[in-house]
This record gives structure tokens, sequence and C-alpha cells, in this order.
């Protein structure tokens, strides 16, 4: 209920205002409506910093993603020696890529258990990479981050690895 000037909502009717001592409030609300100067609030420091480092993170990280079509990961996996690399051939290669990560060299993948699945073929921190836990047991001995390169070589190292093991693609 509008009592007096007390005004909630922008969207008042002219006809509803008949108390000319509100008149001058309900011009306030229009011109702010058309005012195209923006309003300066005082924020936080804390506030602005952390609204920066999330802007300048997006950044970082979208400008080194890389969404590689079927080809072009066929071509890069075939300079990389992953042709019938332990029985398996590129078709296998490219299938795993594109079921995982969708081709995206950036992907990442939040597990239950606190675990990523990272980059174009889903590696798993639990046991591949490095994340913060020093715990983990780290296998390709690199950084998770490694393997969201779009330049593979950190990706394929390790897939190599993990196709060693006795369950081979079977592991992802």
């Amino acid at each position: 209920r509008v009592t007096s000037c007390d005004w909630t909502s922008r969207a008042v009717e002219p006809s509803a205002i008949s108390k000319p001592s509100c008149e001058p409030v309900w011009r306030g609300l229009c011109m702010e409506a058309r005012s195209w100067a923006p309003r300066r609030q005082r924020c936080p420091p804390g506030i602005m910093l952390l609204a920066f480092a999330s802007v300048l993170s997006c950044l970082l990280i979208s400008s080194q993603a890389r969404v590689y079509s079927r080809c072009e990961l066929a071509r890069a996996l075939q300079d990389f020696g992953m042709e019938g690399y332990r029985g398996y051939s590129m078709a296998d290669w490219v299938c795993l890529a594109y079921f995982t990560s969708g081709f995206n060299t950036a992907a990442v993948d939040h597990e239950a258990d606190g675990s990523t699945n990272n980059g174009i073929f889903q590696i798993n921190s639990r046991k591949w990479c490095k994340i913060l836990s020093p715990d983990v047991p780290n296998r390709c001995q690199m950084y998770c981050s490694d393997l969201l390169n779009p330049n593979l070589k950190d990706t394929v190292i390790c897939a190599m690895k993990i196709a060693q093991q006795p369950q081979g693609l079977a592991s992802w």
C-alpha cells in the first residue's frame, strides 16, 4: 500500500498520484528512469578487487581455450604419433576426445569427490595430475592446468601414460 510519498515501485501511473505534494517525487522517478548518466555508488575495495580478479581470470582462461575440429585434432594427434599407439586407431583417440570434451582443450568437469577431469581427454586429477592437494599420486608428473593447453603436448604425454595401463582406453 502506498501512503503519501513513500514510493516503492517505479511503475507509477501519473493518474495514480492524487496529492500535489507527491508530484515532485514522481517527476524525480521519471527523470531518473530517462537519465543515461551512471549513478555513483561506493563499493568496498575488496568487492572491486574481487570483481577485477574474476574478470581477469575469465579472460586468461578463455584466451587459452581452443575447440578443435575433428580433422584438426586428428592431424595434431597424428603429429604426436598417436595413430596405432598401443593398438588404438586415430578414430579411437578422436572418438575419446569428442565424447569426453567435445574437442575443447579448456574443458574442466568437477566430480563429486572433489577431483576434476581436465582438458580435451578429461584426464582426472585423482591419479594423473596435480592440483592443490599434495597427497595426489600425480602419475603424469604435471599440473592439471597443463592439460588445458591448446598445443596438446602435455595432454598427449599424459594420455599415452594412461593408455600404457592394463585397462588402456577403458580407463576413461
